[in-house]
């Protein structure tokens, strides 16, 4: 397959193969579901131990999954999970967490911070108790799991923090329809220069995000200290072009993410 191909899923596990997340152990929020979901299952297929730190234990009304059928999918994929139940706004629940993942697997190679809160709504329809959600999860969610994990991401031979988050660029059209959200999105950008570690945020499908996050978190971490990526971007850098595989209706164009410029 030429290097501008689309990539079926075999092609694309095929050509991600030499760079593989096997043994490793990757801490991550929200995985019970969407993106976050799709990125511990790339990781589940290369054989890595997974820890799903999220909120959800019973099903949800209107949304699928819950960490333990998260877990039980990971462990069909090849990997080895551990569902432990996060609210990554209280500082007790996310140094349990990490105890245990350490107790359970030995160790951190990689957090990825992907929960989110989000509200798409303007300054005058955003209460207070939504502001308080998305600064909590995003901003100091974000902050305190990746504090409670650098001891041990320091003891690992290729350690990655992975934010989901956008390019801290202070653009009028990315503030004014939805300042909540986007500054608590800021937040987390900000929280990817302080730490120097590699970031990405797309609005695809989730494989494509899970493609991207498993191409950076097998490279050296240091090449990537620092940089925000799109998705796109990264998975050019690794030989593929033609990205119309990952449309959320084929043959359609791929919708632009909120923060990206055309």
């Amino acid at each position: 397959m030429s290097a501008g191909a689309p990539w079926p899923r075999a092609a694309a596990d095929v050509r991600l193969a030499v760079r593989s997340l096997a043994g490793k152990t990757l801490f991550i929020t929200g995985a019970s579901r969407g993106i976050g979901l799709a990125i511990a299952l790339r990781a589940a297929r290369d054989g890595a131990n997974v820890v799903v730190a999220a909120k959800t234990t019973d099903p949800h009304p209107r949304l699928p999954g819950t960490i333990h059928t998260a877990a039980a999918q990971l462990e069909a994929a090849g990997g080895r999970a551990l569902p432990l139940a996060v609210d990554i706004r209280f500082e007790e629940q996310v140094r349990a967490a990490v105890g245990q993942a350490v107790e359970r697997f030995g160790g951190i190679d990689i957090l990825v911070n992907n929960a989110s809160a989000i509200s798409l709504t303007g300054t005058l329809e955003t209460s207070m108790k939504r502001f308080d959600l998305m600064m909590g999860v995003n901003v100091r969610g974000t902050f305190l799991c990746s504090q409670a994990c650098i001891p041990y991401l320091a003891k690992a031979s290729n350690p990655h923090i992975l934010t989901l988050c956008p390019p801290p660029e202070l653009r009028p059209e990315w503030l004014a329809p939805h300042l909540a959200y986007t500054i608590s999105k800021f937040g987390m950008s900000l929280c990817v220069m302080g730490l120097a570690a590699a970031a990405t945020s797309a609005a695809r499908t989730p494989q494509i995000v899970a493609d991207a996050a498993h191409w950076i978190l097998t490279g050296d971490s240091r090449g990537m200290t620092g940089r925000f990526l799109l998705d796109e971007a990264v998975l050019a850098e690794s030989g593929c072009t033609d990205l119309s595989g990952y449309a959320v209706k084929p043959g359609e164009p791929l919708r632009e993410d909120l923060f990206v410029s055309s």
